[in-house]
């Protein structure tokens, strides 16, 4: 049998075991880090992965030895005696230290030992929030025995009830040649290995018992573009990784601040605004990045992943989203997350247009949710052709609100015959390209979008008929971009003039 860790987890194996066989559930898209055990380091510094109740963090001991961090029953004294903005100690157990009975400089992610009342046998285990000057009872030298080296967030949501569930000595980070990220299932297990399987986040301003909204809209923002739970590294600098998949969206700047290792931002400001970065290492805060969550879980992956790569991603809390649902079933959710539902109708069939609060957090805070709901006869369902017009769809998707929720909205323009056009707000910028035009016979009940090689870009149109001259919006097919097909045309004859028509997006 070989014995290896598998998020944090032990687990004994039989030899010749492959990595498929101890990962449950794997997605095939998403790889997973694997770190071989490292001899070298252990011989010179001792890194300790501490397990607490609010995430994981990484602490670096520079003389080994000069502490005791394990014993019969000493994980199970590590509970949060008491915090404050400056420092959190957990404790209390017996030491050999001899208080210096004065204050001592300590720095943020310092980790102290030190006594209650100059009492040895009251010990705590002090972790440093901020740079603070504080007698905490410890030795002469100040007590620092560590430095947190990684998730240094976690520091900061510890609140009553927390505990530390395990220390774990692991392979200091200069070793990367023998840590990777892959997605082979026949990798060979061996002996202290490491196997991480995913990234978990706690978003920004949201704690048990507490909910704050002040970064509501770009958290939002956040837990959209991971939503599909991947984070795809579109780069993988020294400093971050950055998944480009949803920029050019302007987010609020609603925290500034530093982007320690474990840090998640969006970027506000330039070509890739809304891009979602994790920090590997401290860096200056600056003004065009908000900071939205913090990893809890998996930085291992983060740090080893490469361009390319693709890893399954969690963010806390999940989305709240009833946008596109029928109201049965936006009703049940929002009882199984204790928030109460306001309903303008609930006659017929129906389903959710609108939600007011718009963002998870301040529903959560509120527990209260108003809903917009329409009949289920006056929504249009469409699918998009993605294979044949990716960007078109895409486009189409931002102006009508469906790249945020399941339903959208699109202004009736103009009728006549058998031809709907509706004129979307077309952004500054946005640029449509000739995509999938027609060559022949357009099918009856398509939807197209107007391209930039007519002057009317951008208008979206539906022909209930077929044609072979002109397309959907009444352009020549060279100005014609095919973006997808009505399901239920029928429904567009009660459709007039400057309505608002609601469209949902059938998957698949």
């Amino acid at each position: 049998m070989v014995t290896v860790r598998i998020d944090g987890e032990h687990l004994d194996v039989p030899e010749g075991s492959r990595l498929a066989s101890v990962v449950t559930g794997w997605n095939p898209l998403c790889c997973v880090a694997v770190i071989r055990p490292g001899l070298q380091e252990k011989e010179t510094t001792e890194n300790l992965q501490v397990l607490t109740t609010k995430g994981e963090i990484r602490v670096e001991i520079p003389a080994p030895g000069s502490v005791s961090l394990g014993g019969t029953g000493f994980i199970d004294s590590l509970k949060l005696h008491w915090e404050d903005r400056y420092s959190a100690a957990f404790g209390p157990f017996p030491s050999a230290i001899v208080p210096d009975r004065r204050p001592h400089l300590y720095e943020r992610g310092d980790l102290i030992l030190g006594c209650g009342g100059y009492d040895p046998k009251l010990s705590y285990l002090v972790f440093s929030r901020m740079r603070h000057s504080a007698d905490h009872g410890a030795g002469e030298n100040g007590g620092v025995i560590g430095r947190v080296v990684s998730g240094r967030g976690v520091l900061d949501h510890w609140s009553t009830g927390d505990k530390v569930t395990e220390i774990i000595p692991v392979i200091a980070w200069a070793d990367t040649t023998r840590s990777f990220t892959t997605t082979d299932p026949d990798i060979l297990l061996e002996e202290g290995m490491q196997i991480v399987t995913h990234v978990d986040l706690a978003v920004q301003g949201y704690d048990d018992g507490h909910i704050a909204t002040d970064c509501a809209a770009s958290v939002e923002h956040l837990l959209l573009a991971l939503e599909n739970g991947t984070f795809h590294v579109g780069r993988a600098a020294s400093t971050h990784i950055f998944d480009g998949r949803r920029t050019q969206v302007d987010v609020p700047p609603e925290l500034k601040g530093p982007r320690r290792e474990g840090t998640v931002t969006v970027r506000t400001k330039g070509q890739s605004r809304g891009a979602v970065y994790i920090y590997t290492t401290d860096v200056p805060g600056i003004p065009t990045h908000t900071v939205v969550a913090q990893v809890v879980h998996g930085i291992e992956i983060a740090r080893l992943a490469k361009e390319n790569d693709i890893f399954c991603i969690t963010a806390s809390p999940a989305r709240f989203d009833l946008i596109g649902l029928p109201l049965g079933e936006a009703l049940q959710i929002a009882v199984a997350r204790g928030v109460n539902a306001l309903v303008d109708n609930q006659a017929g069939d129906r389903v959710v247009v609108g939600q007011d609060p718009g963002t998870t957090l301040e529903v959560l805070a509120g527990g209260t949710v108003s809903l917009i709901t329409e009949s289920l006869s006056k929504v249009i369902d469409i699918v998009l052709d993605d294979a044949n017009a990716p960007d078109s769809c895409e486009i189409f998707r931002f102006l009508t609100g469906l790249w945020s929720h399941d339903v959208g909205q699109l202004p009736a323009f103009f009728i006549f015959d058998d031809v709907y056009l509706f004129k979307p707000v077309i952004p500054t910028g946005v640029k449509i390209i000739p995509e999938n035009t027609p060559k022949d016979e357009v099918p009856g009940g398509t939807l197209a979008i107007t391209n930039e090689a007519r002057k009317g870009a951008g208008l979206v149109g539906i022909r209930v008929s077929s044609h072979k001259e002109f397309g959907p919006t009444s352009e020549p097919f060279e100005g014609t971009n095919i973006i997808g097909k009505v399901i239920n045309a029928g429904l567009l004859k009660n459709i007039r003039e400057k309505d608002i028509v609601f469209i949902r997006e059938v998957k698949g």
